[in-house]
């Protein structure tokens, strides 16, 4: 199973680098998470963001592979706890499905990436800066997958 990450924005600092790359390394050759970042949208001032945000959308439509299982990471979301990630993560193996995670950039998903998801899920009910999403999402997809490892990670 491929875990292909679409996130809005480029030039991320070291330390979120550093910090995502940490947790892909842990995980195995058959479980790889693969970040692809997407180009924003102009912002600045007087700046159409309605406008930014079709532009992201577009770019994260083309990007997502055909036959992928899509989850769009988003406000309204369901709330998953570890362990149901880890029951979703099971579930998207044994149906042999690819996933596409979508994050938007600082205006958050286009609503067409979130109207062409399969699934829609929320990290958390607080607003999290995009960078700390990425380094979140590795984490937690690692942790998933050493508990059904059994790994003692998890606890």
């Amino acid at each position: 199973m491929r875990i292909r990450l679409l996130a809005v924005g480029t030039k991320m600092p070291k330390w979120v680098t550093d910090g995502y790359q940490e947790y892909c390394k842990r995980l195995p050759s058959d479980s790889q998470l693969e970040l692809v970042e997407l180009q924003p949208g102009h912002r600045g001032k007087g700046a159409d963001i309605q406008r930014a945000m079709r532009s992201e959308g577009d770019a994260m439509l083309a990007a997502i592979p055909k036959g992928d299982r899509v989850i769009a990471l988003c406000v309204d979301g369901k709330n998953w706890s570890t362990e149901k990630l880890a029951e979703q993560a099971e579930n998207w193996r044994m149906e042999g499905n690819n996933i596409t995670l979508l994050v938007g950039g600082p205006d958050g998903l286009d609503p067409r990436c979130i109207a062409a998801a399969d699934q829609k899920w929320s990290l958390s009910a607080l607003t999290l800066p995009h960078p700390l999403v990425r380094i979140i999402l590795a984490e937690q997809i690692y942790r998933a997958w050493t508990l059904l490892q059994g790994h003692p990670y998890h606890k």
